[in-house]
């Protein structure tokens, strides 16, 4: 057993957990913040991204233990208050139907219009498209996906 220690968040958080013990299941099993989503277990459909240092990662690869000392937000930590410009785009534009990828969805897309904005390059269909193919929806097409992200761009 390891201590690991990280703000999770804004919140300092501390718990003894097996060395192999990934961080999608520390976040939802020991502190019981469920909105990070489990769906492949091998990286390849991103229901599971947080943000760890603030970029965005894919929990069900990384171990708990590589995030001690770490700042990582979850979906539960992006709103404060009103919803934030992201959840309220994806609202705005029925950007989710069964609602499992969307999670993912929504960190992978505040850290593309982040990380954009930060290089001062444009965000249009074809770079939000190209950014979600590590991301899976059954449902949607991703037409409304891609216009949610467009909307949140402009917003955020």
């Amino acid at each position: 057993m390891t201590t690991v220690s990280m703000t999770v968040n804004g919140k300092a958080v501390s718990a003894d957990v097996e060395d192999r013990t990934l961080l999608v299941d520390y976040i939802r099993e020991h502190l019981r913040l469920t909105g990070t989503h489990v769906g492949c277990d091998t990286s390849q459909c991103g229901a599971c991204v947080v943000h760890v240092d603030g970029k965005a990662m894919k929990a069900c690869t990384m171990l708990a233990v590589t995030a001690d000392g770490a700042d990582v937000t979850t979906i539960e930590g992006v709103a404060n208050g009103d919803l934030h410009p992201m959840q309220k785009a994806f609202n705005d534009n029925h950007g989710l139907q069964c609602g499992f990828c969307t999670p993912g969805m929504i960190m992978s897309g505040i850290d593309m219009v982040n990380r954009y904005k930060a290089d001062g390059k444009t965000l249009d269909e074809t770079a939000i498209r190209h950014e979600l193919e590590g991301n899976i929806c059954r449902c949607t097409g991703y037409h409304n996906i891609v216009k949610s992200i467009q909307q949140a761009a402009g917003e955020m």
